[in-house]
């Protein structure tokens, strides 16, 4: 895996420096669900990237597939 920066908003951020540094357990749920949504948004990027830049059809189809799974879109709603 390439060496690659994350971003997160800086309030989670903060809550994960108190969390560790200054141990307030408090947060704990708001971390969780935070990171749980930057992964799904890092996870949805991937699979768009690949459907985009996929060499061969078969391939593009899979991404595309598995993205529009993700998002929820119906199979009768699909191209």
């Amino acid at each position: 895996m390439k060496n690659r920066n994350v971003q997160i908003p800086y309030e989670l951020f903060f809550q994960i420096l108190q969390y560790f540094l200054m141990e307030n357990y408090e947060g704990e749920e708001r971390i969780r669900k935070g990171l749980e949504k930057k992964l799904n948004a890092m996870i949805d990027r991937e699979l768009y990237s690949r459907y985009k830049t996929a060499l061969t059809e078969e391939e593009r189809e899979k991404s595309r597939q598995e993205y529009l799974e993700r998002k929820g879109i119906p199979e009768n709603f699909r191209w």
